[in-house]
Order: structure tokens, then C-alpha cells, then sequence
């Protein structure tokens, strides 16, 4: 770990997410939200690398069949025609998951974040959807294809990638956003570790000690802390030692990390470094189940070329609105706030630019530090000129990638 000086998010001022149109888990094997910003690395490596080495990845790739996905022609490589859905899930397997994983042998998602990128491709809004919130979960084919597992009225979304895999929890998310999701992914605990390891270490700022024995995460002093490895995997984990303690309190924690490891990413120092291109490409590959779609490589490639260009400002990570301290089905979980749910995902539907609500939730605040660059400009506001300014949706908590956060310790 290297300990620079301490920097600071931009801010105070809503995030924007524009899209107009032009035409049960144990804590210490969390996969967090990582996934978002690892599928973007995969994908904008393997455009990177294409010609060299995209033989070795596809061979890494595990694939699944989403209900109702059909195999086509291959798409003839070039840009993505108009906007699309990814859902990102991490897996808390313990298999084939070296010295962290642990002896439960339980499956759980406890990643589930829904990538949506607008019909114009200008921007991404990254929706983390916690893991003990509680939904419905429709009836799901079961894994060796005799029939479907029952419906369920009340479950916490993370039990779905047990109860039916990949494709239970494509369906649920379906239903809960009324999207459609055609592209999907899975990611292991491990794939987390090596991948923030190949990009180098993702810088990380807290605004005190954070120390959380149950993720084994131990930073002494508020700081930003270059975090890689089993390190970058301990952060993403903690929930005791960020926010409230609850897991809407380590979402917002996350995406702390998320941001930063975008803007990362997208940096020259590593799109330039093949070196790092390449290590990214191969351990994400190696540790992520792709839908049939989605693993093929023209289509990998096309997808990576719309994410590479959207600007920092305008990828945004919100959280699904939530709450807790709910009782009946809800007791110890979290309860959707369906008011403000229902709004978020309408705008999202029609692509209709919208502005968060001010704070970016319980577990992260704005980095005191932020370099002077990240200052809000009119681009990542909304236009002083405009009659119809972003609506601002209450109850939407969040960030773009272009702020600079600070993940809020739990003292």
C-alpha cells in the first residue's frame, strides 16, 4: 500500500445524469460493487488488445444462457448501435477462490448493479441495486432445464444467483426496473483482487482510521490510500467500518472506489501501458461468466468503444432508493422506497436527463482536497440558460465519476 497526500471530492453540488435523446452473506467473501468499472476494464482492454491476444481471453470465458436469448449471426465489429442494459453480479463462491474463500459453501450475489447506457451513447448511469433488499422473485428455470423454481413474494435479492443462477437474477431485475437487460455478467471475489492489482492500485480517500475486523481492512489515518489487491477487495468489503454500518452505507462507500478506479481506467497511463492492458484483460476474463451475448468478442469490443468515450461526468453511480428500519418482511433488510424508485427508473426508460439528490449517501462525503480541475463546471451542472433544468429526484443518492469522494468512516 503507498499513502499519498489526502485529496477531496468536488463539491456539494447534485451530481447530473443526462440522457437526452438525439434521435444471507458472510461477510468476509463480499464481492463488491467493483463491477460496473471491471466490466468497462475488460471490455476497453480487450478493444486495446484486440489483434494480439483476444484468442487467450475468449478462451478464459465462461458463458450462460439468459431466458430467452437466442444465438444470431455474430455482429460485424464497430460502434454499438444505440443504448443498452448490463447487469453486473458478483458472486460470493468460495470455490476455486484461493487463500480468501473461506469454507461456506453458500452462493450468493452480493453484487447486483445495473449498467444502463443512454440511446445517444453521451452517458452511463450505474445503478446499485443492495443486496438485503427485499423483492419478488418470479419463477426461475431451474439449472439443469426440468422446469422452474417456484415464484416468491418476499426474498433478499441476493439469494437469486443461488436459487437460479445468472439468469433468476437477470429476471428479477427485470421485473423490479421493468428494463430489459440483454447483456449480463458475473464476476468472482478474486477477479477483484487481480484486476485492481493489474490496473496498478486504485487511489482511495477517507476522512479517518478505518479498521473493520470482520473485512480486515485496517488504513491508520484519514488519507488517500493507493489500494490493490487482497487491500482493494478489504475496503469493498467493509460495512462496520463505513457510513452507518448498513449496507446503503457501504454503497456509497464503494462507489468512493468505483469513481475513482473509472477515472483510473481511463486514464493515459494505463490505456497507453499495454502491460497493464493486457493483465487487466486476463484477469477479468478469467474470473467472469458472461450471457452468450455478451461473450462474443465483436460485441465485447463495441461495447468497450461506447463506454471509452462517455465523459467522466457524465457516468453516474446511484444507489437504489432504499431504507431501513423497516419492520414485517423488511425487518433487518432493506425496504425499497417505490415513490422514488418508480421516478428514477422512468427517467431512465425514456432517457430524460435528471439531477441527484444533494448528498451522496451514508457511507461517503466530498473530498475537502479535490484537485482544483474537478471544480463543477457547466457540464456536470445543470445549464444556468436551460428553462427545463435536470429534475432533481429526491430520495436518489449518488456521484459521477468525476467527483472526488471520501469514504466516510464509522467511529
Amino acid at each position: 500500500m503507498s499513502e499519498t497526500r489526502p485529496r477531496s471530492n468536488r463539491s456539494g453540488v447534485p451530481g447530473i445524469a443526462r440522457h437526452g435523446r438525439l434521435q444471507k452473506s458472510h461477510a468476509t467473501v463480499t464481492v463488491l460493487k467493483f463491477l460496473a468499472a471491471a466490466l468497462a476494464v475488460v471490455l476497453v482492454s480487450g478493444a486495446s488488445v484486440a489483434g494480439i491476444a483476444l484468442s487467450q481471453i475468449k478462451a478464459n470465458i465462461k458463458t450462460v444462457t439468459l431466458v430467452g436469448e437466442t444465438e444470431g449471426p455474430p455482429p460485424q465489429l464497430g460502434a454499438f448501435d444505440g443504448g443498452f442494459n448490463l447487469l453486473l453480479v458478483g458472486s460470493d463462491t468460495r470455490k476455486g477462490q484461493g487463500a480468501y474463500a473461506g469454507k461456506d459453501d453458500g452462493v450468493l450475489n452480493d453484487v447486483t448493479m445495473l449498467l444502463h447506457v443512454s440511446e445517444d451513447q453521451t452517458n452511463a448511469v450505474a445503478v446499485s441495486i443492495p443486496r438485503d433488499m427485499v423483492v419478488p422473485i418470479p419463477a426461475c428455470p431451474r439449472e439443469d432445464g426440468k422446469g422452474n423454481y417456484g415464484a416468491m413474494s418476499a426474498q433478499p435479492i441476493n439469494n437469486t444467483l443461488a436459487y437460479g443462477g445468472l439468469p433468476c437474477t437477470v429476471l428479477t431485475v427485470k421485473a423490479l426496473t421493468g428494463l430489459d437487460i440483454p447483456f449480463a455478467a458475473l464476476i468472482t471475489f478474486q477477479g477483484v483482487i487481480d484486476m485492481s492489482t493489474a490496473v496498478g492500485g486504485v487511489p482511495v480517500c477517507i476522512n479517518g482510521p478505518l479498521r473493520d475486523k470482520y473485512s480486515e481492512i485496517d488504513l491508520p489515518a484519514a488519507g488517500t490510500y493507493t489500494l490493490s489487491g487482497f487491500q482493494a477487495l478489504a475496503f469493498l468489503r467493509s460495512r462496520h467500518g463505513v457510513g452507518d454500518g448498513s449496507d446503503l452505507g457501504r454503497i456509497s462507500s464503494q462507489q468512493v472506489f468505483l469513481s475513482s478506479l473509472v477515472r483510473t481506467v481511463k486514464s493515459d497511463s494505463t490505456l497507453t501501458d499495454f502491460t497493464k492492458l493486457f493483465g487487466l484483460a486476463t484477469a477479468a476474463s478469467k474470473n467472469m461468466t458472461l450471457s452468450k451475448n455478451l461473450s462474443n468478442l465483436n460485441t465485447m469490443v463495441s461495447i468497450a468503444l461506447v463506454l471509452k468515450k462517455i465523459p467522466l461526468n457524465r457516468i453516474s453511480f446511484v444507489q437504489y432508493p432504499g431504507t431501513t428500519g423497516v419492520g414485517g418482511v423488511y425487518a433487518g433488510k432493506v425496504a425499497p422506497i417505490v415513490s422514488a424508485a418508480n421516478a428514477l427508473f422512468a427517467k431512465i426508460k425514456a432517457d430524460e436527463p435528471f439531477s441527484l439528490d444533494s448528498g451522496t449517501g451514508r457511507g461517503s462525503i466530498p473530498d475537502p482536497n479535490a484537485p482544483a480541475s474537478t471544480a463543477p463546471s457547466a457540464s456536470a451542472a445543470p445549464d444556468a440558460a436551460a428553462s427545463d433544468a435536470p429534475e432533481v429526484l429526491p430520495g436518489v443518492l449518488g456521484q459521477t465519476a468525476a467527483d472526488y469522494t471520501c469514504s466516510k468512516v464509522n467511529n
